[in-house]
């Protein structure tokens, strides 16, 4: 049984000359596990999954699958308006490539609550693994309630919600699904109130750092986290200062891991954005936790040193 909790990231998709660039996907899966981050979404928002067809999604689900081992989990995102092609999504995929799914609301429709319960419910039924509610109502349109999260939690199908909306100390104190931020600049707030973790886009920039965050949290050390979760939150803010995931392929593409390439109708960061982008990444990745560069970072460029923090209690 896996683990739906901790740092997972949300694996965004490197294109080269508009063809998925495999290579680099796994180089950065095998990048964010070194980092120690508990999984990885696959075709989710962040990795534009709404813009990769059916095969380009089983191409990056088993290139990422080969460079992470068969133990490793691995979530696939998907979403839609139509529960008809979201039942014959996920039975395209077998059981034994993936943990589990992560499904947002239908987008768009704006179904009643009833509808959104029958949806979901349709969907469990086609398959076998464990789903991961995604609630973003900035994208969809449409709050999946609290009642209706109860309602399908009496399915032990569904695990987790990663919630990104304004319900999280009610889903806290529901206490049947793991509960995920999905809001990473009220990371370190959701982790002291409760959150089992995150899936975080801004965690492929110093993950090991996020990493640290939820263990210093979990382990009660809550002033080294918020002294750490300060020196992030600058470059939090920027990595969504404009359309994810842009921000966050060019602040990668800075580190030289991928291309800075969006399928249309996604476009890359504006030049005056990156300027800034590239100041906060420099003092991020200089950030220490108590002891020398972690060997991980080796295979970006030097950054300078910064003071390090008091981190050294998660041990």
């Amino acid at each position: 049984m896996n683990s739906f909790d901790g740092i997972w990231v949300p694996l965004v998709t490197p294109f080269h000359h508009g063809k998925i660039d495999l290579n680099a996907a796994q180089e950065l899966a095998n990048y964010l596990i070194q980092a120690g981050v508990n999984g990885l979404v696959i075709a989710g928002t962040t990795g534009e999954g709404c813009s990769l067809d059916k095969y380009e999604q089983q191409l990056l689900l088993m290139a990422v699958r080969e460079v992470v081992g068969n133990n490793y989990p691995l979530v696939v995102g998907l979403g839609g308006s139509s529960t008809c092609e979201l039942l014959d999504k996920v039975k395209r995929f077998k059981p034994d490539t993936l943990c589990g799914f992560l499904i947002s609301a239908p987008a768009y429709v704006r179904p009643a609550q009833e509808g959104i319960r029958l949806h979901f419910n349709a969907i469990a039924s086609a398959t076998e693994l464990p789903i991961i509610l995604y609630n973003i109502p900035a994208r969809t349109g449409i709050n999946i309630s609290v009642t209706v999260i109860a309602e399908l939690a009496k399915n032990p199908q569904f695990v987790a919600i990663k919630e990104c909306g304004n319900q999280m100390r009610d889903l806290l104190a529901f206490k049947k699904l793991s509960v995920l931020s999905g809001n990473d600049e009220s990371l370190f707030d959701d982790l002291r109130l409760g959150a089992a973790g995150a899936i975080s886009a801004a965690a492929h920039i110093r993950p090991d750092l996020f990493v640290l965050l939820h263990t210093l949290v979990s382990s009660g050390h809550i002033k080294q986290a918020h002294q750490l979760f300060e020196q992030l939150l600058p470059l939090i803010k920027l990595l969504f200062s404009e359309p994810n995931p842009a921000p966050v392929k060019a602040a990668l593409a800075m580190q030289g891991f991928i291309d800075d390439s969006l399928r249309l109708p996604m476009t890359s960061m504006s030049a005056s954005a990156k300027a800034a982008l590239s100041k906060a990444l420099d003092k991020v990745m200089g950030i220490t936790a108590g002891h020398s560069q972690p060997d991980f970072l080796k295979r970006t460029y030097k950054y300078p040193q910064t003071q390090p923090i008091a981190a050294n209690a998660a041990t």
